[in-house]
């Protein structure tokens, strides 16, 4: 008989476990997962940073600024800073024979502007022994046409590296799915 009354007792202390787990879960998706679309949210955001990941390794295998490689930049730039809301200036630090050294965010700003300090783009050219950079930063708005002070900045900067034997490549607009390039533009 005890075995029978000890069967019943885990039995019904599965069923409590089961129920106290239901009633977690309940909690759970309504406090972590408010909307039943944050959960997809969250598992596109976690391909997305996937997809950046590998883009990043097959990116600093290339040569980046051949005639078949623009097309790999911008991708690059544009998955990186499509969906921001606010603006953020990139910078591509490349070796003498254009492979990518490293990719930093340089600044970060509003939804319309950010500061930008040639001195600190300089230290940091310096510091990873560049030879060449492709510039990019991002328009929220969604017009990748460059204001006065993007090409006003552009120009500052291309002196100002000039000065450590740093040569500007390209300055990219990034717009939503739409870049603009100063070197196809003419204003490099």
């Amino acid at each position: 008989m005890r075995s029978t009354s000890t069967q019943g007792s885990n039995s019904a202390k599965r069923k409590g476990a089961s129920h106290q787990k239901a009633a977690v879960e309940a909690i759970l998706q309504e406090t972590v997962f408010p909307e039943p679309d944050m959960a997809e949210r969250m598992r596109e955001d976690a391909i997305l940073a996937q997809a950046k990941g590998i883009l990043a390794k097959r990116i600093r295998r290339e040569v980046l600024f051949e005639a078949s490689s623009p097309a790999a930049v911008r991708e690059h730039l544009m998955l990186h800073a499509a969906e921001q809301e606010y603006e953020s200036f990139r910078i591509l630090f490349l070796d003498a024979q254009h492979r990518l050294i490293a990719d930093d965010v340089m600044f970060t700003g509003t939804l319309t502007q950010t500061s930008v300090y040639p001195r600190e783009i300089v230290k940091r050219a310096l510091r990873y022994n560049a030879a060449a950079v492709i510039l990019s930063h991002n328009h929220p708005s969604g017009v990748a046409e460059p204001s006065r002070a993007d090409e006003s900045l552009t120009r500052g900067l291309q002196n100002a590296l000039a000065l450590v034997d740093v040569r500007i490549l390209d300055h990219i607009i990034v717009a939503g799915t739409r870049t603009l390039s100063f070197a196809e533009r003419g204003l490099l």
